[in-house]
């Protein structure tokens, strides 16, 4: 299972130090922009809700996404991470955006009986 608490989504607190002096920072995911490659755009503000199979075919309490056709999909996901940090008698926030692309092929399964 993926740390989604932690490396995925955060929060992430990593001091640097050289000599006396040091600065620690934090980074926190504010929420993920998906493009689903079909016209539509999820916006999450959680890791989302791991799936059980007592769920079954019911859609995301929380951040997910249902295609309307099968074909191929070129999605992208951009997580907007907001970083604190405080060191030498300062302190400020750095926004960064990171993006990764990728496709979905979206089939319909059917089942054969003899």
């Amino acid at each position: 299972m993926q740390d989604l608490e932690g490396s995925t989504w955060g929060p992430i607190t990593r001091t640097a130090t050289s000599g006396p002096w040091s600065v620690t920072a934090t980074a926190l995911v504010d929420r993920v922009e998906w493009h689903m490659g079909d016209g539509t755009t999820v916006v999450c503000t959680t890791p989302g809700t791991p799936y059980e199979d007592r769920f079954g075919d019911m859609d995301s309490p929380d951040c997910g996404h249902r295609y309307e056709q099968q074909g191929h999909y070129p999605v992208s996901a951009t997580s907007y991470w907001v970083i604190t940090w405080a060191g030498l008698g300062r302190s400020g926030t750095i926004e960064m955006d990171l993006v990764r692309d990728g496709q979905i092929v979206m089939g319909e399964a059917q089942v054969l009986s003899q």
